[in-house]
C-alpha cells in the first residue's frame, strides 16, 4: 500500500468516529447540552402564557389544594403556621397622615391619630360591626383570606354598604360591611370581545373595571357583575393575589409547584405503614421438626409393620405433648414448653429502612419551600438543628413572611381602613379641621397608614436583645424601628410607661424605666421643687 492511500484511510478513520479517533461524536459547546443518556430530550416543555395556564389548571390545583389540607395535619398545621408568621393575633393599624400643610399641627396630628386608633379598635374588634353576616371579626376574616390564598391563590370579597335604616333595626352604628366571597364563586368565563378574562373585566389598557361572580338569589345561582370601583374610586371588590407574570389576572395556589411532592409522600408514608404492619402480624415464627403430610405417606410404604407402628406412636407421643401446651402473643402474654424439636422466633419489622427518614425529609423539605415557611416548623423536626442552623432559617423564610404580609394581608386592611376612615369623616364621628370635600380631595394624605405585624423568631432572647442595645447604643436605629420590628404602637408604648412612671414616683416608688447607668426620667413639678418655688414667691 502506498504511503498516501495509508494517509487517506488514516483520516477517513478519525471522521467516522472509529477507535483510533477516541470520540464518537463532534465536540460542542452550547446551551442546554444534553447528556448521553438525553436526560433533557426526555422532558417535553414549551413556552405557554402564564395567565392561560392558570386559567386552565385553577379549578384542578383549587381541588388538590384543597383535599389535601383538610386530610393532611401537617399541612393544616403549614396553613396556620402562615398565619402566625404574617399576621400573628392581628395586624395593629399606624396611621402616618400628612397634615402639615393643611393646617394641622404636630399635636394635632397625634390626637387625631389617637382618635383613629381608638375608633378603628372598636370597628375591627366588633363582628356586627365590620362583617357583612356579623360573625366574624376582621382579624378572623384576615385569617380566612390568608387560608384561601394558601389553597386558592387568592383573595375575593366584596366591600358592601348598610343603608341607615337597616343598621337602627339591628342596632349597629358602621355601614361598612366586608362581605369575603370564596374564590371559586368568580366566575371561571373568557369572553376576549367583553375583555373578560378568567370573570374579570379590563378596559382597554387591561385595568380591572369589573368582576363577575355566582351569586344564590331566591335558590337561583345568577351570575352578577360588579364594578372594581365606585364613582368616587374608592374599591368595593376585593382581590388580592401574589403575580408571577405582568399579565397575571389570577392566582393559582401555592401548593400547586409541591403537589406532585406532597402525593409521593403520602404514597411513601402509606407503603411504609402497611409493610410496617404486615412485617409486625408475621413477626412469629415456629419452626419445627415435625415431619410434614409427605413424610407420613412415606411411613405407610415401610414394609415392616413393627417400625412403622412404634415410628408412628412416636410422633404420636410428640404431638400430644405439644398439643398440651399453647403459645400466647396476644394482649396476655403467656410462656409454654414447646414440642421436642420446635423453635419459636420473632422477627423485627425491617421498615422503614435506612433510606426512608432522608427521602421523607427531601419531600418535606420541598413542600415547606414551596408554602414559604421553616422545614422544622412544617415537620417538627429540630433533631440537627443548631442555633446558627435556626438562625439562617429565620434569616431565610422572615423576609417571606414579610412579604407577604405587605402583599396580602396590609392591602386587604388598608383597603378597609381607607372606606370607613371616608365614612367615619363623612358621618361626622370623627371631626376633621377641614371640610369634607378638602378630604375627598385630600384624601391619601389623610388614610397613609402602615400595618406593623407579629416579631420575627428568634434562637437566642438574650443575644437578640444585646442586639437592639447596641444598634440604640450605636445609633443606628431607633425606638421606632426596633418597636416596628416587633409589632410593638410605639405611642402606645411610650404612653404606657409614662402613666406607670408617673404613678410609680408620685407613690415614692422607684419606676422599673429608670436606667441604672443614667439619670432617672424627668418628673413634672417634683414635691421639692414645688416647695423651693413657693419659699422663692
Amino acid at each position: 500500500m502506498k504511503l498516501l492511500d495509508r494517509i487517506k484511510g488514516v483520516g477517513r478513520a478519525l471522521r467516522s468516529g472509529t477507535v483510533l479517533s477516541g470520540v464518537s461524536t463532534r465536540p460542542t459547546a452550547r446551551m442546554l447540552r444534553d447528556s448521553k443518556s438525553g436526560v433533557l430530550a426526555a422532558q417535553q416543555v414549551s413556552i405557554v402564557d402564564n395567565r392561560e395556564e392558570i386559567r386552565r389548571s385553577w379549578r384542578r390545583a383549587a381541588a388538590y389544594a384543597l383535599d389535601f389540607i383538610q386530610n393532611s395535619g401537617k399541612l393544616k398545621g403549614a396553613c396556620d403556621q402562615v398565619l402566625v408568621d404574617t399576621v400573628g393575633v392581628e395586624l395593629v393599624l399606624q396611621p402616618q397622615p400628612e397634615l402639615a400643610e393643611l393646617g394641622y399641627s404636630p399635636d394635632e396630628v397625634a390626637a387625631l391619630v389617637a382618635q383613629i386608633k381608638r375608633e378603628w379598635k372598636r370597628y375591627a374588634w366588633n363582628p356586627r360591626e365590620c362583617d357583612m353576616r356579623g360573625k366574624f371579626t376582621l382579624p378572623q376574616l384576615v385569617d380566612i383570606g390568608l387560608r384561601w390564598y394558601m389553597a386558592y391563590g387568592e383573595i375575593t370579597g366584596i366591600l358592601d354598604y348598610m343603608p341607615r335604616a337597616k343598621r337602627r333595626a339591628k342596632g349597629i352604628r358602621t355601614g361598612l360591611k366586608v362581605c369575603m366571597t370564596p374564590p371559586s364563586k368568580l366566575v371561571q368565563d373568557t369572553n376576549e370581545f367583553e375583555n373578560l378574562f378568567q370573570g374579570v373585566y379590563h378596559d382597554e389598557d387591561g385595568s380591572p373595571i369589573g368582576y363577575l361572580f355566582e351569586e344564590k338569589v331566591n335558590g337561583v345561582t345568577q351570575k352578577v357583575r360588579y364594578p372594581a370601583f365606585d364613582a368616587e374610586g374608592r374599591p368595593i371588590v376585593l382581590h388580592l393575589f401574589d403575580p408571577t407574570d405582568a399579565t397575571d389576572v389570577r392566582g393559582i395556589s401555592v401548593l400547586s409547584s409541591a403537589i406532585r411532592k406532597h402525593a409521593q409522600k403520602e404514597v411513601l408514608d402509606e407503603a411504609t405503614l402497611q409493610t410496617a404492619i404486615l412485617q409486625t402480624i408475621f413477626a412469629a415464627v415456629l419452626t419445627s421438626e415435625n415431619p410434614s403430610k409427605d413424610a407420613f405417606e412415606a411411613l405407610e410404604a415401610l414394609e415392616d409393620g413393627e417400625l412403622r407402628d412404634e415410628f408412628v406412636g412416636f410422633l404420636q407421643a410428640k404431638m400430644d405433648k405439644a398439643r398440651e401446651s399453647t403459645i400466647g402473643i396476644n394482649g396476655t402474654p403467656t410462656v409454654a414448653q414447646l414440642g421436642p424439636g420446635e423453635d419459636l422466633q420473632f422477627r423485627t419489622s425491617a421498615t422503614p429502612g435506612k433510606e426512608y427518614l432522608p427521602f421523607a425529609s427531601s419531600l418535606d423539605r420541598e413542600t415547606a419551600r414551596a408554602i414559604g415557611i421553616t422545614y422544622s416548623s412544617y415537620a417538627m423536626d429540630h433533631s440537627d438543628a443548631t442555633y446558627s442552623s435556626v438562625r439562617m432559617e429565620n434569616a431565610t423564610i422572615w423576609p417571606i413572611a414579610v412579604r407577604r404580609r405587605e402583599r396580602l394581608a396590609a392591602p386587604m386592611l388598608q383597603a378597609v381602613y381607607e372606606s370607613w376612615f371616608d365614612e367615619m369623616v363623612g358621618e361626622g364621628r370623627i371631626k376633621l379641621k377641614v371640610s369634607y370635600e378638602v378630604f375627598a380631595a385630600n384624601r391619601e394624605k389623610f388614610t397613609w397608614a402602615q400595618w406593623q405585624g407579629p416579631a420575627a423568631p428568634t434562637a437566642d432572647d438574650y443575644k437578640s436583645e444585646r442586639a437592639v442595645s447596641e444598634r440604640l447604643a450605636n445609633g443606628t436605629s431607633s425606638i421606632a424601628i426596633e418597636g416596628g420590628l416587633k409589632g410593638i404602637d410605639t405611642d402606645e408604648l411610650f404612653n404606657q410607661q409614662l402613666r406607670e412612671h408617673q404613678r410609680y414616683v408620685a407613690n415614692g416608688m422607684r419606676s422599673p424605666y429608670e436606667r441604672p447607668n443614667q439619670p432617672p426620667l424627668p418628673v413634672d413639678d417634683p414635691p421639692d421643687d414645688n416647695q423651693k418655688k413657693k419659699a422663692a414667691a
